[in-house]
């Protein structure tokens, strides 16, 4: 028997109790708003809301905010123990996001957070309302111009197990633990990005490899696209993907009937299995690999140089699409690389043997960085799951009868 299942048995052996987080509040409220331009580099810490999602975790001791408080007029404070809460986000799935703050500063909170006072065990409360049942509560949000929102009542609402603090204490060390091997994983996978961007940059000047050639990209092979295809001509379901500068690279919202696409294939420019893809409009400089499935592509939005790869592997090309710092003509109505402005873009070309070790190395990094079924990312995503299915299962029990 674990210590965890020794302690259920000794202090609740009859189940837990279940409370919502209006019964176990000492004060519930809503921040204050503190707007970008009061963000200092120095001064009282805060928190803004939209931080909640992208800066903090299950708990943090540290604010990435602060602010002169002689400029607010209306201060709403958080101290250690206490939990905040984002209500208002962009998608259900998140909406009342929490952590708990286990920091010494006193700081205020901004404008659309929920603080949470309370005297239980902080990480406990913070992984309880982490939990896939917590969150169904959580997503019970007000959808108002695309905007999700929650509020103090309904968060007061959400119920949650709350047992003996010996308890809770034992939960948040198991839990605890897989949150730090998550943690020491996503800091080795930022210290080798860290690694694969300097042997991207360092690998590619050349310096120093023999034979090297400096060449543009005009010299390799022209720059080609697609025939034009009007936005009449495609439908939001169909048989090809056609993608579009928004699309490029993800997921399609629009396609072309097959006939077409295997007469313009057979008739037009149409990128070989292999070829890079670039797009030269909007986020300039996006490189794709053409897997040689059926797909059409804008023109003169989405390009490529067709080269010949018994001089210029298109693997190398990809890589130093990634590293290219690509000349972008502003003032119209989105940003744009000209197809002169590609064909003039200067690289160094090396043998193909080096090409072929430079490809090597940085696939090899490539891997590590970003592969969703080898590489770190992979491991961290199993990890996460381990996590979750742990934290739902450690945070289930049998609710004691009133």
């Amino acid at each position: 028997m674990s210590k965890l299942d020794e302690l259920i048995a000794e202090l609740c052996p009859e189940g837990v109790e279940y409370k919502t987080l209006g019964d176990i509040a000492k004060a519930i409220y809503r921040g204050s708003g503190i707007t970008k331009d009061q963000i200092t580099s120095k001064g009282t810490p805060c928190v803004r809301y939209g931080e909640i999602y992208t800066k903090y975790k299950i708990h943090f001791d540290k604010c990435n905010s602060f602010t002169n408080e002689e400029n607010l007029s209306n201060k709403k404070y958080f101290e250690k123990g206490d939990i905040l809460f984002a209500i208002t986000g962009e998608s259900i799935d998140e909406i009342a996001k929490s952590c708990a703050y286990i920091g010494e500063e006193r700081c205020l909170a901004g404008g659309d957070i929920v603080v949470l006072k309370h005297n239980q065990d902080p990480k406990y409360l913070s992984y309880a309302l982490s939990t896939s049942d917590a969150q169904k509560q959580k997503s019970k949000g007000k959808i108002k111009s695309k905007v999700v929102h929650a509020s103090v009542p309904a968060i007061s609402k959400i119920k949650i197990p709350i047992p003996p603090l010996p308890i809770q204490q034992e939960i948040v060390r198991i839990l605890d633990t897989f949150t730090e091997l998550e943690a020491e994983l996503e800091a080795e996978l930022e210290a080798r990005k860290k690694q694969y961007e300097y042997y991207k940059n360092k690998l590619l000047n050349s310096d120093g490899i023999p034979n090297v050639k400096i060449m543009t990209l005009g010299d390799i092979g022209p720059v080609c696209m697609c025939k034009r295809i009007l936005k009449g001509e495609t439908e939001p379901i169909g048989e090809v993907p056609f993608y579009k500068i928004g699309t490029f690279g993800k997921k399609p919202d629009a396609f072309i009937p097959k006939e077409k696409f295997e007469q313009y294939k057979k008739e037009y420019s149409f990128p070989k299995r292999g070829d890079v893809l670039i797009s030269a409009a909007g986020t300039i400089g996006r490189a794709v690999i053409y897997d040689g499935r059926p797909a059409y592509f804008q023109d003169s939005n989405i390009v490529w140089i067709d080269n010949d790869e018994s001089k210029v592997l298109n693997k190398y090309l990809y890589y130093f699409y990634l590293t290219n710092p690509w000349p972008v003509s502003k003032g119209g109505t989105i940003d744009r690389l000209y197809n002169d402005d590609i064909r003039r873009t200067k690289l160094a070309i090396p043998p193909l043997s080096e090409q072929q070790r430079i490809v090597a190395i940085l696939d090899r990094f490539d891997a590590i960085c970003n592969d969703l079924t080898s590489g770190l990312p992979a491991e961290i995503e199993a990890r996460r799951k381990q996590y979750e299915y742990y934290r739902d299962k450690l945070l289930t029990f049998r609710e004691a009868k009133a």
